[in-house]
C-alpha cells in the first residue's frame, strides 16, 4: 500500500481529482465519487505502467499548504 494525495475541486456541475505525485485525475459529480474514480485511476495506473514510468513520473515531496494574499 502507498499513500498518495488527493486534491479534489468543484468544476462547473461537478469535482476534479488530482494526485499531484503522479499527475494522474480523474473526475465526478460528488467528491466521494471524484474521489473514488482517482483511486481507481491510480490502480489502473500502477497496473499497467512500467517501474521506469513510475520511477520518471513519481515525485516524492509535494507539499500542500494555503498562502495568503492581498486582493484588491
Amino acid at each position: 500500500m502507498k499513500q498518495l494525495t488527493a486534491i479534489i475541486e468543484r468544476e462547473g456541475g461537478g469535482f476534479v481529482s488530482l494526485c499531484p505525485e503522479l499527475d494522474v485525475a480523474s473526475q465526478g459529480d460528488t467528491v466521494d465519487e471524484a474521489h473514488r474514480n482517482l483511486k481507481e485511476a491510480l490502480e489502473l495506473f500502477f497496473a499497467a505502467a512500467s517501474e521506469q514510468e513510475i520511477e520518471e513520473r513519481f515525485h516524492e515531496e509535494i507539499y500542500v499548504t494555503r498562502v495568503e494574499v492581498a486582493v484588491g
